[in-house]
């Protein structure tokens, strides 16, 4: 009998959390972006939920908890938080930054445990936890006309740090040794490496000894 890492409460708890803070990312963007109340809410809800129903789909755990679960459904209320109190608009970038980090840890996490307790190995898990934790950002980036952060070698590593956090409860898991408090870590590592990414403009290498003459950005 396959036996959960987290009972069912703690993992709702961490998807529910991780929903609310990567919604007040992509609600904090559709405001720098000026959309409209409907934009807003549309880029909170598919950037807390698109990689949740993407490792939903994949693991087979259907139909996916964002269509089951009013509680799913809290983008809507980070919606109304940002476009009634969101900073003056020097401020959104920082705002975007630190949410965005902060769902990125926790997404990791959530779906790398998420997925293991469906049976996935380690190295698959992993994977999932990573699609998870990146794939609302890249959806959101899309719908708000840029370039993913994800692809751009001009921009401060973004999927590493998640690499990092899925890569610890892997071992953890591996070693018996994923507890509360090493998938805390796991999140505060994932969150911390991104916002020193942030910070120092860390940024992954592009190909050896490249030469091109393309202009960046094409």
């Amino acid at each position: 009998m396959y036996e959960q890492l987290f009972s069912p409460t703690v993992q709702h708890t961490l998807d529910l959390v991780g929903i609310f803070v990567f919604a007040i990312s992509g609600a904090l963007l559709a405001v720098r972006k000026n959309f409209d109340v409907f934009g807003i809410a549309v880029l909170a809800e598919v950037t807390a939920l698109g990689g949740g129903l993407f490792r939903d789909l994949v693991i087979g755990a259907v139909p996916p908890a964002a269509f089951t679960d009013l509680g799913y459904f809290l983008p809507l209320l980070a919606t109304l938080l940002v476009f009634f109190l969101h900073p003056h608009v020097e401020r959104l970038q920082t705002g975007v930054n630190i949410f965005d980090a902060a769902g990125l840890g926790l997404f990791c996490v959530a779906g790398t445990t998420k997925a293991y307790d469906y049976g996935l190995g380690l190295t698959a898990s992993a994977c999932l936890g990573l699609t998870t934790a990146v794939g609302g950002g890249v959806l959101r980036d899309v719908l708000a006309n840029e370039v993913p952060s994800l692809l751009r070698w001009d921009r401060d590593l973004y999927a590493v740090p998640a690499i990092v956090g899925s890569a610890m409860v892997a071992l953890c898991i591996r070693y018996e040794a994923l507890t509360p408090f090493t998938s805390g870590l796991a999140v505060v590592t994932a969150f911390v490496l991104r916002l020193l990414a942030l910070r120092y403009h860390w940024r992954a290498p592009r190909a050896w000894n490249r030469r091109s003459t393309v202009v960046e950005g094409d």
